[in-house]
């Protein structure tokens, strides 16, 4: 099977993590594969902050209620919206560009053998204001998830199979 379908298939949410460091190069290459994704109007309106701070990361564990495994990861990434240079019109499409830099995201992360999972930031206000603080974001700057990524514990998660058919069709409803 084609190593990238192979990629796809295998991805997972991983949320028990194990010992492991993530080396930069590896951050920076998912971050780059992250600003690989398509973007309407080519305006690329992300920002990611990479952190790896063990205190940095525990502050956003403890403040989000659905990413208590930022407190086993060893890094995270936090896709955000840069809305500061857009006008209206160009950012009303921020959380779809976001949304496939964050697949790309996740994809990098499997495909160099790390877990990583998906938790929701935006739009819940209570969720966005932990993170905007601890991050001391800018204005304009808004948080869409935050990425909890590290070295899987054992197997312990396993991909999905997700294909159902009856979901196809084809030519028309």
């Amino acid at each position: 099977m084609n190593q990238i379908i192979e990629t796809i298939l295998q991805r997972k949410s991983v949320r028990h993590y194990g010992a492991g460091e993530i080396s930069k190069e590896d951050l920076e290459t998912i971050m780059r594969a992250g600003m690989a994704a398509p973007s309407g109007m080519n305006k690329q309106p992300w920002a990611f902050v990479a952190v790896q701070d063990r205190q940095q990361l525990d502050m956003l564990g403890d403040a989000l209620p659905y990413a208590k495994m930022l407190l086993q990861a060893t890094a995270a990434v936090i896709v955000c919206g840069d809305l500061r240079t857009l006008s209206d019109e160009e950012a009303k499409l921020w959380v779809q560009d976001t949304s496939a830099a964050t697949e790309n995201i996740l994809l990098a992360a499997e495909a160099l053998g790390y877990g990583a999972v998906w938790t929701a930031v935006y739009p819940e206000a209570d969720r966005m204001k932990p993170v905007v603080e601890i991050l001391d974001l800018p204005e304009r700057v808004i948080p869409l998830n935050a990425i909890a990524v590290g070295r899987p514990l054992e197997d312990r998660d396993r991909p999905k199979n997700k294909w159902k058919p009856e979901k196809i069709h084809y030519d028309r409803w």
